[in-house]
């Protein structure tokens, strides 16, 4: 009994920790999806620049409308999108960029015109 008892009090345990690590995000060393939090008038990202490489995008919608995120290259040309965010929703864009530069996001709440533009700088 006292044997049956440590052995799921270890599992416990163990489910525990492996749960944290799951979880747990380190500091901002410039790895991990960047947080894109959209509003019928704002577009925010946790961080505006990465290194070259996978950078990917969680883009949660706050606002009213059905939205879309946008990343241009430093010359205006669409490096990735993803649309049809709806209200209270989120979508991940995960991007390969090879080049540094400066480029730029949008957010496009309702989909229309040249929405709410930011910079966003890749990294060597």
């Amino acid at each position: 009994m006292r044997t049956r008892l440590l052995r799921h009090a270890v599992i416990a345990l163990a489910a525990a920790g492996l749960a944290v690590a799951c979880t747990e995000k380190g500091g901002d060393d410039g790895s991990g999806a960047i947080a894109v939090t959209n509003t019928d008038d704002s577009c925010e990202l946790s961080r505006t620049s990465a290194p070259v490489g996978a950078i990917t995008f969680e883009v949660r919608n706050k606002g009213t409308r059905i939205t879309e995120f946008y990343l241009y290259t430093p010359d205006g040309k669409v490096v990735s999108e993803v649309e049809g965010i709806g209200p209270g929703l989120s979508r991940s864009m995960t991007v390969q960029v090879t080049e540094p530069g400066t480029y730029s996001t949008a957010c496009k709440p309702g989909m229309v015109g040249a929405g709410i533009r930011g910079q966003f700088t890749v990294t060597k």
